[in-house]
């Protein structure tokens, strides 16, 4: 009986699990093959560009100069009494201060002597100018007879008056020789050299020494021909920073003087003067700029309107890369009209809030998809489908 049930139900068994069977089997052979999408763009960041002005300024470099140096000489002879203890190269004298002094006793006899010819010149006018009134009073007193100018004494008078000029003009060389006798500093100098000493006998127009002037000082500094196009129209008066490096380094305010108008011809430049007022620190407790210093000079240039300031890393033979709306890399050329220190200034070939792209793949082309590090990824879809690959 229980037999006869098996073999009624084993065949009922098989069945289901032949069926079981291919369905698991036809539904593993209709499995669609899963897709894995890589996304292969670089990334790379960037920052948006804005125009702005830019204020130009020039760097050179010169030399400090004296403003003026003066090679002294005696205006009268004599010997050398005295001289100024900072009368010695490398000595500082105030303007006025007297630097050396000759014997004085001849010229101060000089100017006695000069002093009493003019008393007697002036004397002798007085006696002329009276006998003169005396004649002409006699004159009148005799309309009718005619008198000559040597009776009305004209002639004397007019020697008179002639002496005392003569004597007047004594007297004034005697006392400008006096007073030469004591030689003064013309400005606050920088001794250069001193070429007396005390009780050397020297004559009129010997050489007794060099001053440099240092109430001012001067630099000579070079344009460049890319600079010189950046000059203001007007470049006299315009404040200058004098500046002196090394350990010490300091900067000094100057004044730009005067364009020396000429070009070099071996190196193409024009040069400015610039003007530095007390370069030894006498009156306003500044460091000293010392003469044949070496310095460098900034002052302002023109103004640049709607400039774009990129580091020059950014920029490439004159090309810069953008990221556009569809998040693809793209060229740009651009004309760059100033360079200062590690900035490119450009004019053209920029919008503002162009996304400049600061960190560019190894080998950048031109619609090459990327991803902008930082900002959602909006364009994804449509970016995958250029750039991904499939994988299985």
């Amino acid at each position: 009986m229980r037999t006869g049930i098996l073999k009624w139900i084993l065949p009922f068994v098989a069945l289901g699990i032949g069926i079981v069977g291919f369905v698991g089997i036809n539904a593993i052979a209709q499995e669609p093959d899963k897709k894995e999408i890589v996304d292969t763009r670089p990334t790379v960041k960037v920052e948006p560009v804005s125009a702005n002005n830019h204020q130009v300024v020039i760097n050179s470099y010169g030399e400090v100069k004296p403003l003026e140096s003066t090679r002294l000489s005696a205006q009268v002879s004599g010997e050398v009494v005295s001289w100024h203890p900072n009368f010695v190269a490398g000595g500082i004298v105030a303007r006025g201060e007297t630097l050396f002094s000759i014997e004085k006793d001849n010229y101060e006899a000089a100017l006695l002597q000069a002093e009493a010819e003019l008393a007697q010149a002036q004397s002798k006018l007085i006696e002329e100018q009276a006998q003169a009134q005396v004649a002409g009073d006699e004159a009148k007193r005799f309309p009718g007879k005619v008198r000559t100018a040597l009776f009305l004494r004209e002639p004397q008078v007019l020697s008179a008056q002639a002496s005392v000029k003569s004597a007047q003009a004594r007297l004034k060389r005697a006392q400008r020789d006096l007073d030469n006798c004591d030689v003064t500093a013309p400005y606050d100098a920088l001794i250069v050299s001193r070429d007396i000493g005390v009780g050397q006998y020297i004559n009129m127009g010997s050489q007794i020494g060099e001053l440099n002037n240092i109430e001012q000082a001067e630099i000579i500094i070079p344009i460049a021909g890319f600079d010189n196009v950046f000059l203001p129209e007007r470049v006299k008066g315009i404040t200058a920073t004098v500046i002196k490096t090394g350990l010490h380094g300091f900067t000094r305010q100057a004044v730009i003087d005067r364009d020396l108008g000429v070009i070099d011809n071996a190196t193409r430049m024009s040069s400015l003067v610039v003007r530095i007022d007390d370069p030894y620190g006498l009156t306003n407790k500044q460091p000293a700029i010392k003469f044949g210093s070496y310095v460098q000079v900034n002052f302002a240039g023109t103004m640049l309107q709607n400039i774009y300031r990129l580091p020059q890393e950014l920029v490439n033979n004159q090309t810069v890369w953008i990221v556009n709306e569809e998040q693809q890399l793209e060229s740009r050329t651009v004309k760059v009209i100033r360079e200062e220190g590690e900035y490119f200034y450009i004019s053209d070939g920029l919008e503002a809030d162009d996304q400049l792209v600061v960190t560019l793949p190894e080998y950048p082309q031109k619609g090459m998809a990327v991803k902008v590090a930082g900002v959602p990824d909006v364009k994804k879809s449509d970016a995958l489908d250029s750039a991904a690959t499939e994988k299985l």
